[in-house]
């Protein structure tokens, strides 16, 4: 179970980029957390420390949730199929993507 769960992240980031609405870039993320649009944030496994803060500061100030992918940002860009790094995405709309799953996993404990 947990080799396909990297896969179907994966999947789903790109799905969400080619059917929804995706913002790259960690400061435009912040720019749409800080006026709490968004649904979820995924960043990548080596973004710097300060904009994690950052990210995480204001997404939880706007109660959108925050998945760190353990893919780094040159990795996240590639999924995304963008030729540069992305450290941080925000998802507006998820299109045909099951990307909100992450969402639920997390939250499924209670």
């Amino acid at each position: 179970m947990r080799r396909r769960e990297n896969m179907d992240v994966n999947r789903a980031i790109r799905t969400a980029v080619d059917t929804g609405k995706v913002i790259l870039g960690s400061k435009r993320t912040i720019k749409f957390i800080k006026h709490g649009e968004g649904k979820l944030v995924v960043i990548a496994g080596n973004i710097p420390k300060d904009l994690e803060e950052d990210v995480k500061y204001y997404a939880k100030l706007s109660n959108i949730p925050v998945y760190q992918h353990k893919i780094t940002s040159l990795e996240l860009g590639a999924v995304c199929g963008k030729p540069f790094p992305v450290a941080a995405l925000l998802v507006l709309d998820e299109g045909l993507s099951n990307i909100m799953e992450l969402v639920e996993k997390k939250e499924g404990g209670e």
